[in-house]
């Protein structure tokens, strides 16, 4: 396993752990972290093994953004630098969104910029009570990145998008969960006991089912009536004709819980 420098990995029980390891720069995303997140990334996308997948951070920040600083030392270069770290997040946030395993964000301090983005693209978001969410991006004359404009208007709508993303107005962790950002708030010395827990309660479900729930969440915006419905007619044959699904059933019956890890 590739040995990282900006980023921890740990790999138990089926459960991935990934924590943003830069506590001195409010671990802000440089193009090491972000050719590390992709890689990363794809390890969780490929290694059957791994079934639950949670995402954090070190420090009391979960993740300023980008690394303003590298930015400002590449000078001229800066585009081309910004072209070479959003290639690496973005393909990062793809594999994320479209690998089979579910993926936790735990959110313990303040996500702004492209760590906004980060923090609300996973399947399931739950925050610490003293996190706060920021946009940020104008404060330095950039537009958003990370899969912002994507997952802010399907989670809050349009107009509170628009008013996030021009105004950089804070939200708490209160705001963020009644806005529909966050699954859950608990309290800080509790965000990573609820995310493992249901990790391990995630990691212990049917793997091929919750990839299907992500394919069809994914392409319900933009797929049509039809194709949609073709979508969940295929995928629901392919769960229950699979060892998993005859696993359910054969449980249903039994009136036992399914041991979905034993069969896949």
């Amino acid at each position: 396993m590739r040995q990282y420098t900006t980023l921890q990995w740990e790999n138990t029980n089926g459960i991935a752990k990934i924590t943003l390891n830069r506590p001195d720069a409010a671990n802000s995303i440089n193009l090491e972290m972000a050719q590390e997140l992709m890689h990363a990334a794809m390890v969780c996308d490929e290694d059957s093994s791994i079934r639950a997948v949670i995402l954090t951070a070190t420090g009391n920040m979960f993740c300023a953004g980008g690394d303003v600083p590298s930015f400002k030392a590449a000078g001229d270069d800066v585009g081309l630098l910004l072209k070479d770290v959003t290639a690496c997040l973005h393909s990062a946030n793809a594999r994320f969104a479209r690998m089979t395993a579910p993926l936790i964000i735990a959110i313990n301090g303040t996500a702004a910029g492209a760590g906004f983005s980060l923090a609300v693209s996973g399947d399931i978001a739950l925050a610490a009570d003293t996190a706060k969410f920021t946009m940020a991006y104008t404060g330095i004359g950039a537009s958003p990145d990370g899969g912002a404009s994507v997952y802010l208007p399907r989670l809050i709508g349009l107009r509170r998008s628009q008013e996030l993303m021009f105004t950089n107005r804070v939200l708490s962790a209160q705001e963020a969960l009644d806005w529909g950002l966050l699954t859950k708030v608990v309290s800080p010395e509790n965000l990573m006991a609820e995310a493992e827990t249901l990790a391990s309660k995630l990691a212990s479900g049917p793997k091929m089912a919750h990839g299907q729930i992500k394919q069809l969440l994914l392409g319900s915006y933009s797929n049509s009536l039809e194709t949609q419905l073709e979508i969940e007619s295929r995928g629901i044959a392919k769960c229950v004709s699979s060892p998993e699904g005859r696993e359910g059933l054969l449980a249903f019956s039994e009136k036992r819980k399914p041991d979905f890890k034993s069969v896949s």
